[in-house]
């Protein structure tokens, strides 16, 4: 595990150097930046020393662009944590079932299902949601992260913990109005990772069902429930965990639409207001921020999955 863990660090390192090579650049396209009067290496070396610090450069005001992150990651966080969870928590029974009924009318409503949720375009679904559940039925607001007449203080950046934080006399009313600013969001941005997370659990499923254990398990009486809990999803779910860490990664990307489309405050939005004025400092600041999160998750996935599947570390093994 230790020579699997260092393998895995060197491969971050590497993708980390590359990705300072691509903010470093994004800073350079600009003809009257500081950074073009160095030449191109130096430059760099400069420009790393700078990130070590956390000097990701000043905004227009001159204050430190790392403040405006602090303040706008979190609420990405927030929102792609809990479409992540959601699509665990629909995408795993849904996958398993589909795996255990492979071939079956269950297996082909789950699968057809999933393939029409992929393709479903991401700002129609927004739009559609917007339409009936908030303009047409009026149950959940339009867009926002909270209403504003909640003066709810950052600590944390994350609205559900600054709330449970606050001593406010409205902490009840604030949380159920932050809970239902969350739901529109959160599903529309939980529609593709779910239909990864049903896709993979079922083909993981439909391959652990046909070993000779699982015979083996049959044979003994042991009803189908128990064969799945004890037996199938133990032996399903290790292998899929450094995907599953990669679709997290693929929501940050979606993140970017939905914060825009929601009026959400987050890093993607504030991305694109960025590109939108040209604004090369914080651009470069924020791929650095969200490509260096995704080499973390990433990472981290990976150790996970090594961790409760020790074939993965044979196959590191086998490579030399």
């Amino acid at each position: 595990m230790f020579i699997y863990t260092i393998r895995r660090l060197n491969l971050f390192l590497i993708t980390l150097f590359i990705l300072t090579l691509i903010g470093y650049s994004i800073l350079r396209i600009e003809p009257s930046s500081y950074w073009n009067l160095h030449e191109f290496w130096p430059g760099w070396l400069l420009y790393l020393d700078n990130l070590m610090v956390g000097n990701l450069g000043l905004n227009q005001e001159g204050q430190p662009i790392l403040s405006e992150i602090l303040q706008v990651f979190p609420a990405t966080l927030e929102l792609c944590f809990f479409a992540f969870i959601l699509s665990l928590i629909v995408g795993i029974p849904l996958g398993t079932l589909a795996g255990v009924k492979r071939g079956r009318w269950v297996d082909t409503c789950i699968s057809s299902l999933t393939l029409v949720g992929y393709s479903l375009p991401l700002f129609w679904l927004a739009m559609l949601f917007i339409m009936l559940f908030s303009l047409k039925l009026g149950w959940l607001p339009v867009a926002g992260r909270y209403n504003l007449l909640y003066q709810i203080d950052s600590v944390t950046g994350f609205a559900l913990i600054d709330v449970f934080l606050s001593d406010m006399s409205y902490r009840s009313a604030a949380l159920i109005d932050v809970i239902r600013h969350l739901v529109l969001p959160t599903l529309v941005l939980a529609i593709a990772p779910t239909t990864e997370v049903i896709r993979l659990t079922r083909a993981s499923v439909a391959d652990v069902m046909q070993q000779n254990f699982i015979k083996v398990a049959q044979t003994k009486g042991l009803s189908m429930w128990e064969i799945i809990i004890r037996h199938a999803l133990k032996n399903a779910i290790p292998p899929i965990i450094p995907k599953l860490g990669m679709q997290f990664s693929t929501m940050m990307t979606f993140a970017m639409l939905t914060e825009s489309i929601f009026n959400w405050p987050g890093i993607g939005r504030w991305l694109l207001d960025a590109i939108a004025t040209q604004n090369y400092v914080a651009i470069q600041a924020g791929v650095i921020t969200v490509g260096g999160f995704i080499l973390f998750a990433n990472i981290l996935s990976d150790l996970a999955g090594a961790m409760v599947n020790p074939l993965t570390r044979k196959e590191w093994y086998a490579i030399k």
